[in-house]
């Protein structure tokens, strides 16, 4: 099972995951975020395996956040990073920050974050999860569930915007009355 935190914004659950501060190495913004984001040391975990390059996504147009009309962000990469739970559900501190970003958590089946996350998201989740489950378990990652199709994973397509048409004579107008 993995862990999701429930965003205290109540928008949703998610990996806990965070930044890296320059300088700083992806391993070491994971034991930081880890903390600041759930309250787990490095001494309640164990590192099991890392995706061995950045993995990328961008933001549809419609997300895009923007400062004097440019994009302040199009997109992430990220490294990601499969840990192992030493403790129990006690050593999650929720509060082990001023700001923190959940207030809950749980533990979902492998492949459920996938389902759960927004859509731009989906097809890094599938690598990253694919890629670290081949590392983690011998028979390589649990086998995908039926929900988890190719058609799932495309972005939905872009409708453009309707144009109105003229209207209807009224003799031309089909209704359906029941």
């Amino acid at each position: 099972e993995l862990f999701l935190g429930g965003r205290r914004d109540g928008r949703g659950w998610q990996f806990p995951q965070g930044g890296v501060l320059r300088n700083e190495q992806p391993e070491a913004a994971l034991y930081r975020e880890l903390h600041e984001e759930v309250g787990l040391e490095r001494s309640d975990v164990e590192l099991v395996a890392s995706t061995s390059r950045w993995l990328r996504y961008r933001l549809p147009h419609q997300y895009l956040r923007r400062r004097r009309g440019n994009p302040v962000c199009i997109g992430q990469k990220q490294r990601w990073f499969l840990l192992r739970m030493l403790g129990d559900d006690s050593r999650f501190n929720f509060e082990a920050t001023a700001e923190p970003e959940f207030d809950r958590g749980r533990w979902v089946d492998y492949w459920a974050p996938v389902r759960e996350v927004i859509y731009f998201k989906r097809a890094v989740y599938v690598r990253a999860l694919q890629e670290l489950g081949e590392l983690a378990f011998n028979e390589g990652p649990p086998p995908r569930p039926d929900w988890l199709t190719d058609e799932m994973l495309r972005a939905p397509q872009q409708r453009s915007p309707r144009r109105r048409s003229p209207p209807r004579s009224p003799s031309a107008r089909s209704d359906a009355r029941s």
